[in-house]
């Protein structure tokens, strides 16, 4: 299926589901920092110091998410280039 057989309504699904890829990604983005800002926040005040454990945990996990975030929307925005041939980003 090249671009030149496609209708508007097809191109305007395949833009739709770029847009979800992004906002997608966004998601774990924004996951990513508050998972950071929260075990910073729970690290540096002295009331949670019995539970700080979570802190580190979160600040471990938070690079986690968002790399899993990045492979994710490559993978999918690669998977939706190949799917329809001749969309070239």
């Amino acid at each position: 299926m090249n671009k030149e057989n496609l209708i508007l309504r097809d191109v305007l699904a395949i833009e739709r589901t770029k847009l979800a890829n992004e906002r997608t990604f966004l998601a774990y983005f924004r996951t990513a920092v508050v998972f950071f800002a929260s075990g910073i926040g729970i690290i540096s005040i002295h009331f949670f110091k019995k539970i700080d454990y979570i802190g580190y945990g979160l600040v471990f996990l938070s690079p986690f998410v968002l790399f899993w975030g990045i492979y994710r929307f490559v993978k999918v925005k690669k998977s939706i280039s190949r799917y329809y041939i001749g969309q070239k980003e």
